[in-house]
């Protein structure tokens, strides 16, 4: 099958791109021109220069495609100009969405956030009604893009599965995840934070392994999969972090008051200076972690044979690219 991918160059993209490496698909794959592209000319990969905000570009990579794979989007919590989340997130996606649907492919797998469930009770499925409130706004953004996908679903009949991973972890990441265990790895977190409320994880091959499956399973037009291996405290990954890199843990405790205070004060000076708020301390961030919530993956694991990689090798697989 020709596949076309968004997002082939970001932290869950590379690993993505080696993953179908491995299959007879055709790749084509939208970069932008700033974009480092040496691993999808690694994986074969026909490279359009574009972005999904540019929708003559992605009609011009979906020439002939049979799948989608839509993996592009804004995932920070702090910029100088909050417009990317709306134009990335939401107008981005719509334009991805609506081309599929002009070049009438069979399948488009879009990967969103398990964050996008909000205030849900807990623990969340598939089936779960969405909560009222989320947390942050990159969140809300893919929330939108999702309720723009989802519509086109019902309304156009586009042929949508969606991908929703918890916070992903590995080797290489750059993201929050990634940046939160390092801060805590390399001695820079001046006190811990947050450490009793609950968050779901889980390793970036396994996403990868999911989008596949799900990219190649027949008759699941419609579906939802949540990605998602295990449910821990911020205390908790705090410990196996330490126990992995070595480093002792802050002896200090923030109280989520003080925590939020704090983020709130950090991002005022982010905001001034234009450069990101110092030990990641966000309120988008911190207001995501203090929310929290519990998932259930186990239909991943049925419906498409993920065997989740245990967080502590994604832990220490993390810290060891940190070394390098």
């Amino acid at each position: 099958m020709k596949i076309f991918i968004t997002g082939s160059t970001g932290f869950i993209g590379t690993y993505l791109m080696k993953r179908l490496a491995q299959t007879k698909h055709e790749l084509h794959c939208l970069a932008r021109e700033t974009s480092n592209t040496q691993l999808l000319k690694e994986a074969g990969a026909n490279i359009f220069i574009g972005d999904i905000t540019d929708k003559a570009s992605l009609l011009k990579g979906m020439e002939g495609c049979d799948w989608v794979i839509h993996l592009a989007s804004s995932f920070v919590f702090w910029v100088p100009n909050n417009k990317v989340f709306s134009d990335v997130n939401i107008t981005g996606t719509r334009n991805v969405m609506e081309s599929a649907l002009e070049k009438g492919v069979s399948k488009v797998v879009y990967i969103s956030t398990a964050a996008v469930y909000g205030n849900a009770e807990w623990p969340v499925t598939e089936e779960t009604p969405i909560g009222t409130e989320r947390a942050s706004k990159y969140v809300r953004t893919k929330f939108e893009g999702d309720l723009i996908a989802w519509d086109l679903y019902e309304k156009k009949n586009l042929p949508l599965v969606v991908i929703y991973p918890s916070a992903v972890i590995g080797a290489n990441d750059p993201k929050a995840a990634g940046q939160y265990i390092k801060n805590y790895a390399q001695g820079r977190m001046p006190a811990q934070v947050l450490t009793k409320l609950f968050f779901p994880f889980v390793h970036v091959k396994d996403v990868a392994e999911a989008i596949v499956k799900a990219l190649e399973k027949e008759n699941n037009i419609g579906e939802k999969y949540i990605v998602s291996a295990e449910n821990h405290t911020w205390g908790e990954i705090n410990q196996m972090v330490s126990e992995i890199s070595g480093t002792k843990l802050p002896f200090l405790k923030l109280p989520i008051w003080m925590t939020v205070l704090n983020s709130y004060l950090l991002t005022g000076i982010a905001n001034l200076t234009r450069k990101p708020p110092i030990w990641d301390m966000s309120v988008d961030q911190i207001s995501l972690m203090k929310q929290g919530f519990k998932i259930d993956g186990s239909k991943a694991e049925r419906e498409l044979g993920i065997n989740y990689i245990p967080i502590y090798d994604g832990i220490k697989e993390a810290i060891e690219s940190f070394k390098e």
